[in-house]
């Protein structure tokens, strides 16, 4: 038999996952509803990503080694990357999620323009699942109902997930993204050529932080929040805009972007033979708010599991074999996202509490703990006696602060 797997969406999750079941042979086909869509987004990668998924130079807008954090008494904290070869890449998602899509389509992965619509589970471990859809390749948004038969499908379709739905795999808490992409008059722009900044502070965020991040001929600014109601994302918008009005002055708005964003893993990520990844399972991380390579990093791995147990397309993966991914994936990343999950009930409770935050990131020693944790994904162990110091000063920077009191 030849195993046939459908990834229900084509962001950098779902392309990741059919470019690595197409190199293995097994037919896949890629669903994607709006081939034009793009999601919102800050648009930051780690450097780690460049190279493991072999991204050109043409994907990255900009090289962003210069950092500022800003406390909510606007005291400003630089953190730099001396390393010439070090950055945090920052792109456009029209442009990387369209060179994922384009590069797994090249290698044989069946792109179906299409919205799928239900799911028909099998009575057994051997029949097949039936996928209803509407494909839109006919240029009508209704489009023309079809049906397709497959044995996997992987769930790589956002937040708001149908195949999460379809296998009743509970539901998560949310933020809501917003972002304002502005283009700013030339000597504006000039400043963030290598440069993003990341603010602080109960009036542009109550529980993550406001950014601007470069692009290619723009900055994107926006906030994050949990308080998912349209009056609070506006006056949060506001507060960053006001904060840096006078680095903003000037600029046009030439669009507007919101989007849903999950704050911890859904109950439950694999059902039978469905398995979900990226936004679609929750592995967006706590405090950072890093989406775009866990993502492709859990497609990537869920398809290598796929791969793995079938034998290359010989056999029909179990229940059994799809979660592996989820204990690897674990394995490897469940420490991060416990210490991020921390790390925000720590320095996200209150004003004082982000001072102390950002008067901690001035050490040097803490700065690089960040940035290889970050571009690497890896924590090399700091020396005991630094590890103790940077313990005092983080201790200490919240006692000034008086960020733990009650």
């Amino acid at each position: 038999m030849v195993l046939r797997v459908a990834v229900v969406g084509s962001g950098p999750a779902g392309s990741s996952a059919a470019e690595t079941l197409v190199k293995a042979g097994i037919e896949t086909y890629l669903f994607e509803r709006n081939l034009s869509y793009v999601k919102p987004c800050g648009g930051a990668i780690p450097l780690c990503m460049v190279d493991e998924f072999e991204l050109p130079p043409t994907i990255i807008d900009r090289r962003v080694r210069k950092m500022k954090m800003i406390s909510p008494s606007n005291i400003e904290v630089d953190l730099n990357l001396d390393n010439k070869d070090e950055y945090i890449g920052m792109c456009r998602r029209e442009i990387l999620d369209g060179f994922l899509r384009d590069r797994a389509v090249e290698l044989g992965a069946n792109l179906i323009n299409g919205t799928v619509y239900q799911l028909d589970t099998p009575q057994n471990s051997q029949d097949p699942y039936t996928i209803y859809y509407a494909d839109h390749s006919n240029g009508q948004a209704l489009g023309e109902k079809k049906t397709l038969q497959v044995d996997v499908i992987i769930g790589a379709d956002g937040a708001n997930s149908r195949i999460a739905k379809f296998i009743d795999a509970g539901d998560y808490n949310y933020a809501i993204a917003f972002q304002e992409r502005i283009r700013l008059p030339k000597d504006k722009m000039n400043r963030y050529e290598d440069l993003a900044e990341m603010y602080v502070g109960k009036d542009v965020s109550p529980d993550f932080y406001a950014w601007i991040f470069p692009k290619y001929d723009h900055v994107a600014v926006g906030t994050g929040t949990m308080k998912n109601n349209q009056a609070m994302i506006k006056k949060l918008q506001a507060g960053i805009r006001s904060r840096a009005f006078s680095r903003l002055e000037g600029g046009e708005v030439i669009k507007v972007e919101a989007h849903p964003i999950p704050e911890h893993p859904r109950p439950r990520r694999v059902v039978n033979r469905v398995a979900l990844v990226g936004d679609a399972a929750g592995t967006v991380t706590k405090s950072s708010g890093e989406g775009i390579y866990f993502a492709a990093k859990s497609a990537r791995m869920c398809a290598e599991i796929i791969v793995e147990t079938s034998n290359s397309g010989r056999t029909i993966p179990t229940e059994d074999d799809l979660k592996l991914y989820l204990k690897r994936w674990d394995k490897q990343y469940g420490t991060t996202y416990l210490v991020l999950d921390i790390l925000q009930h720590i320095f996200y409770r209150s004003d004082a509490s982000r001072e102390a935050f950002v008067e901690m990131c001035a050490d040097k020693n803490a700065q690089r703990m960040t940035f290889d944790s970050y571009l690497y994904k890896t924590v090399v162990p700091m020396n005991p006696l630094v590890q103790m110091k940077l313990t005092a000063k983080t201790i200490g920077s919240l006692l000034r602060g008086h960020a733990l009191a009650p």
